[in-house]
């Protein structure tokens, strides 16, 4: 509404329902942008894993590796320490270099008692790619439904953005995948002793860095 003063001016001003209503409007701005803040906030700390930390109990996991043996995290246990190690795929240089190191030292590893067991989302004949490429002698598990990555907190869906990068260098992770889709892991390491209880933990999202062999020795 308007109000004229003495020399004719005209001034708008809000009437009290027009005060209310703008009262109102920007009291529901307010409550809807701290819904979007929250919601987002659960969204990303649900996609966003942290990983295992020392002293967690470790999840038990029953799976087949890639030579059709059944492998038991509980019963492995009964014999000596488990280096549980996640990787993304064959198409990463970088997990065919630190998993080659790996095979490289398992003489030292089983030395300690230990077993190597690794873990990926990538389908049964792209393992067989890995498998090739690093002469992996150890238990190689494809993550049927992301059940054993859930677990242990390390697997986290691919942003679009991403996964089109990835295409442009011929890499298709749905494809590489399957029903596991465009998830990966965080290549991260644990060591899981007699007890069940982990005692080592490599948790980096740079997927460039990986866990010495040296330390996983030292940490045995």
């Amino acid at each position: 509404m308007f109000i004229t003063d003495s020399v004719g001016r005209k001034t708008l001003i809000a009437s009290g329902n027009e005060y209310f209503g703008q009262k109102l409007t920007m009291k529901k701005f307010i409550v809807m942008t701290l819904v979007l803040m929250m919601t987002t906030g659960i969204l990303f700390s649900q996609s966003t894993p942290k990983g295992l930390m020392v002293g967690d109990t470790a999840p038990d996991f029953t799976s087949t590796d890639q030579n059709g043996k059944t492998v038991n995290l509980k019963s492995l246990l009964r014999d000596g320490p488990v280096v549980l190690v996640f990787y993304r795929g064959e198409w990463c240089p970088y997990c065919n270099k630190y998993l080659k190191q790996l095979e490289d030292s398992l003489p030292m590893l089983t030395r300690k008692g230990a077993k190597v067991v690794t873990v990926s989302p990538e389908k049964s004949e792209n393992i067989a790619k890995t498998v090739k490429k690093t002469k992996a002698t150890y238990s190689i598990i494809h993550d049927d439904g992301l059940t054993i990555m859930k677990a242990y907190d390390v697997s986290y869906p691919v942003d679009e953005s991403t996964i089109l990068r990835y295409k442009k260098y011929g890499i298709d992770l749905q494809s590489a995948n399957g029903d596991n889709g465009a998830n990966l892991p965080v290549p991260a390491v644990y060591i899981i002793s007699e007890t069940g209880r982990v005692t080592y933990r490599f948790f980096n999202w740079d997927y460039k860095i990986r866990a010495s062999v040296k330390e996983i020795l030292r940490s045995l």
